[in-house]
C-alpha cells in the first residue's frame, strides 16, 4: 500500500500524516505486506515531504509490515545523505525497511529552484544512482554510517527509459499508468533484468462506491488547469466544471479500479494477466477517512492478503 498523505479540506495538514500512521497500523493489522510513503514538496493536497522521518514514525508505530518510500526522489538529495538516512532506518526496524527511489522533480518551478534539485537528466540520476548503490553496498569511497548489517531492497520508479535502466541494473521496478499498456516495454524490462526481473505494478484501487473516486479525479482536474494540486474535497458528481475539467475527471474515472468487490477483483485479475505483476502497489484516496479504511478492509479480504 502507498500512502501519499493527502490533506483534506477543512483539516489542517498535520491530520494528514497522522492519518498516514494510522493507516499503515490498520495495513499491518489487515496483512498487507508493505507500506509506503511519498515524497512531495509544497503541494497543497500532499503532506509528506520527508519520506524518512515518515517512515520512521510509521515503523516505530508497527511491529512487522515492511516500510518503504514511493519514493525518495534521489534528484532532490545526495546520495551519501540518502544512504545515512536509510542505514539509520534499517538499525531500528531490522528486516523492514524497502527503498523505492524516483527521478521526478518539483511540482513547480519554484519549488524546483527551492530544492536546488539536480541530476534529473539520464546520466545524472544514473550516476547519483550507482553513488547511492555504492553506499549501500559498502564499495563506495566513504562508509556510510551505521553500516547496514543487511541489505535493503531497492526498488526503481520507472517509466521509459527509467524501465530500461532498472532490467540494465537488474532492479525492481515500479511502473504505473500508460506503461501497462505496453507490453513491448514490460517484455524488454524483463529481457533485460534476466532473473532479477520483479514488476510492481501501481493502481489506484479503491472498493465502494464509484462515487468516492471523485475526489481524487477532481483534485487531478484542478492540477491540470490552475497547476495547483489541492487537498481532497466531498464528492460532488454534479460540480460546476469546464469540458477540459470534466474531460481530465473522466479520465481519471477510467484509470481506476473502483467499484464493489466483484468489479475490482475482475479488473485487478486482468491488470495481472496483461501485465505479469509480480505484486501489486495500490493506492487510492478519498474525503472520506472511515470509507477509505472500508476499502482498505474490503481490498486486503478481496485479494487475501496474509495468506
Amino acid at each position: 500500500m502507498l500512502d501519499r498523505s493527502r490533506t483534506r479540506a477543512g483539516e489542517p495538514d498535520a491530520a494528514a500524516v497522522r492519518g498516514t500512521v494510522a493507516r499503515a497500523v490498520r495495513a499491518e493489522q489487515l496483512g498487507y505486506h508493505r507500506f509506503w510513503v511519498a515524497e512531495h514538496h509544497a503541494v497543497p493536497g500532499i503532506a509528506s515531504g520527508s519520506p524518512p522521518v515518515l517512515m520512521a514514525a510509521v515503523g516505530a508505530a508497527t511491529s512487522r509490515i515492511r516500510v518503504g518510500s514511493g519514493g525518495i526522489m534521489l534528484p532532490n538529495h545526495q546520495p551519501l545523505v540518502v544512504a545515512e538516512q536509510v542505514a539509520l532506518l534499517e538499525a531500528l526496524h531490522p528486516g523492514r525497511i524497502d527503498l523505492g527511489i524516483g527521478r521526478s522533480p518539483g511540482f513547480t518551478e519554484p519549488v524546483r529552484r527551492a530544492l536546488r534539485a539536480g541530476g534529473a537528466d539520464d546520466a545524472g540520476f544514473r550516476a547519483a544512482l550507482d553513488e547511492l548503490r555504492a553506499y549501500l553496498d559498502g564499495s563506495g569511497p566513504v562508509t556510510a554510517r551505521p553500516r547496514l548489517e543487511h541489505a535493503v531492497p531497492l526498488f526503481l520508479l520507472a517509466t521509459g527509459a527509467g524501465l530500461r535502466l532498472a532490467g540494465d541494473l537488474g532492479l525492481p521496478a515500479v511502473v504505473g499508468g500508460p506503461v501497462l499498456d505496453d507490453p513491448a516495454a514490460l517484455a524488454d524490462y524483463r529481457g533485460r533484468a534476466g532473473d532479477a526481473a520483479h514488476l510492481v505494478v501501481s493502481a489506484d484501487v479503491l472498493v465502494g462506491d464509484p462515487r468516492l473516486a471523485l475526489s481524487e479525479a477532481w483534485a487531478h482536474a484542478s492540477a491540470r488547469t490552475t497547476g495547483e494540486f489541492p487537498p481532497l474535497e466531498p464528492p460532488d458528481p454534479h460540480r460546476a466544471t469546464t469540458r477540459r475539467q470534466r474531460e481530465t475527471v473522466d479520465r481519471a474515472l477510467a484509470n481506476a479500479i473502483v467499484g464493489d468487490e466483484d468489479t475490482v477483483a475482475e479488473r485487478l485479475d486482468d491488470l495481472v494477466a496483461r501485465t505479469g505483476a509480480d505484486e501489486l502497489l495500490v493506492f487510492s484516496s478519498t474525503h472520506d477517512r472511515d470509507a477509505q479504511a472500508d476499502s482498505d478492509a474490503a481490498l486486503a479480504r478481496l485479494l487475501g492478503a496474509g495468506r
